[in-house]
């Protein structure tokens, strides 16, 4: 697989990465088979596919323990990324940015990953109690100690954006000016898909000039980019789709177009709408790394193909051409 490199550190990963979450969280729990995840994980790791992305929260911490039992095996094989500052209570979610709780979790998750280090920590959200220079220096702290390599921030979703006014990553832009302050950022990761681009109005070009990392998160747009779902189909309770406003069957329906615009430049490719959706994240940058969730051998190997997909200036045409999706993302 091609490589790519995120940040000023040129850390090296394979183009297309793996999204760990859906194999223990957020997803239709009935389908998540342990066994089945970790032959997942290796299958990507096959393919070349190295960069692991999860998160104590996802379980809450089943996921690291899920991926330490790979790591265990493959630790040379894979970069690692994982996330602090999110805690799971009871039908809520808190952030905890303090000092002393970013240093306990690194070591949870250390133990969890069965690893000595880190490559990117990434701060999940930040916490509103907390400013996040002090929570970034405690994180800095910890590539010092040789616990982590490399720091990351998550965006902001677009609720945040909203109660505050501006545009939708403003709010993620000024915590990273003034977490540079402290210590150097080397990814950032936000949702890039066809069918949610705003990343590229502002943070993805913040990125690029300079010098950082994008980690494209929900690059297949929660699956609906891979054209296997059905409108009116339901999802389990569990499931984030079964309250996510575009899964409605009058939506999922509205969106088709979108999935029929794939599908043609598959077939132009001898490729699925999924590995053109991928290539279309790839194509919008040499430091954007689309990290896909899957939880099945099948889709994790068809994913790492999207790396050997080049879309021509005719595809990307067509694909920006095709109607913005409808329905709100709240």
């Amino acid at each position: 697989m091609e490589r790519r490199t995120i940040g000023a550190g040129a850390l090296g990963v394979g183009a297309v990465g793996l999204g760990c979450m859906p194999m223990s969280w957020a997803y239709s729990g009935s389908r998540q088979r342990g066994e089945s995840s970790l032959r997942t994980v290796h299958a990507a790791l096959d393919q070349g596919t190295t960069l692991l992305d999860t998160a104590d929260m996802y379980g809450p911490f089943t996921n690291e323990l899920l991926v330490g039992r790979v790591l265990r095996e493959r630790r040379e094989e894979a970069f690692v990324s994982t996330k602090c500052g999110l805690l799971v209570g009871d039908q809520h979610i808190v952030a905890n940015g303090r000092p002393g709780y970013v240093r306990r979790a690194c070591d949870a998750s250390l133990r969890r990953l069965q690893t000595d280090t880190i490559d990117l920590y990434q701060l999940h959200r930040a916490d509103p109690e907390v400013p996040i220079e002090e929570t970034w220096g405690a994180m800095a702290d910890l590539v010092t100690a040789g616990k982590v390599r490399a720091l990351g921030l998550c965006a902001v979703g677009a609720r945040a954006r909203r109660r505050v006014g501006g545009g939708l990553h403003d709010t993620t832009i000024r915590q990273l000016e003034r977490v540079q302050q402290v210590f150097p950022v080397t990814a950032v990761e936000a949702e890039l898909s066809v069918w949610s681009p705003e990343a590229l109005e502002a943070l993805l070009p913040w990125c690029a000039a300079r010098g950082v990392g994008f980690l494209a998160a929900m690059p297949l747009g929660n699956g609906f980019l891979t054209g296997t779902l059905t409108p009116g189909q339901g999802f389990e309770a569990d499931d984030v789709r079964a309250r996510h406003p575009r899964f409605t069957a009058e939506m999922m329906a509205a969106n088709q177009p979108l999935v029929v615009g794939l599908r043609r430049v598959a077939a132009r490719h001898g490729a699925t709408p999924a590995q053109v959706a991928l290539a279309w994240v790839l194509a919008q940058g040499p430091q954007v790394v689309p990290i896909p969730g899957a939880k099945r051998e099948r889709w994790a190997r068809e994913n790492a193909g999207a790396a050997g997909v080049r879309l021509t200036a005719r595809d990307l045409a067509e694909i920006a051409a095709l109607p913005p999706a409808q329905g709100s993302w709240d």
